[in-house]
């Protein structure tokens, strides 16, 4: 029986999104199901199969999985070869490590740069807090990159040197560092092309893009509404 993942809004959805690009860019099959926000369907549906009421939720047969790096786990324990975690144990706890940090952290982040794929890239004026967030993620991800990606292993840019559970973790912040034209230091800017550069990154984006639906909570210039196809 295929896994199935079940979404919300590719714009917008960027807890849907960890999962979906990690099952995409490691060659695991899955059907997509996808049910708007705001819509009769996601009050119906969703709750029915995830204790959160929240999208993703990962459904496996009888078993249902909800919150993405609950989802994120259970697909490394269900595919060990698909490399969703690095081999090397150091690399593989501090994966875990700065997974949970996204997962837990940088609300500030969160709230001020909403995930919004077809927002026309332009800039927004940074609080503080968000700023320490920003600065925060920059030397994570240099950390990353140094003691266990490029230099550690030479086997591609990602935070491990190969994409993981951490990349798709972060696939998110990449994508708000990308709308809100967020100024970021050359080794930032490398490692986020890289990402934006995945095929599956691309599909997700021009996804987003094409979807019809508004959702003014994260239109964080509503009622007016700029979108990255006008020019």
């Amino acid at each position: 029986m295929a896994l199935t993942l079940i979404i919300g809004n590719k714009n917008y959805s960027s807890w849907s999104l960890r999962p979906w690009i990690a099952m995409t860019a490691a060659g695991i099959a899955f059907d997509e199901e996808l049910i708007p926000f705001e819509s009769e369907d996601f009050r119906t549906i969703v709750p029915a199969v995830s204790g959160s009421g929240r999208v993703p939720v990962l459904v496996d047969g009888d078993i249902r999985v909800w919150e993405s790096l609950a989802i994120l786990e259970y697909l490394a324990e269900k595919f060990p070869d698909a490399g969703l975690w690095p081999k090397d144990a150091a690399a593989r706890a501090h994966a875990r490590v700065v997974a949970n940090e996204m997962h837990a952290g940088f609300q500030a982040l969160r709230n001020h740069l909403p995930v919004n794929f077809a927002r026309r890239v332009m800039k927004r004026d940074l609080p503080e807090a968000v700023k320490d967030n920003v600065r925060r993620i920059e030397s994570l991800w240099a950390d990353c990159r140094a003691r266990f990606g490029v230099k550690a292993e030479k086997v591609g840019p990602f935070l491990f040197g190969a994409f993981t559970n951490a990349d798709a973790m972060y696939a998110p912040v990449v994508s708000r560092f990308h709308t809100y034209a967020v100024d970021v230091t050359p080794g930032t800017r490398v490692y986020m092309d890289a990402v934006m550069a995945l095929p599956a990154y691309q599909a997700w984006t021009a996804a987003g893009i094409a979807e019809p639906w508004l959702f003014a909570e994260d239109e964080v210039d509503w009622p007016d509404v700029h979108r990255a196809d006008a020019h």
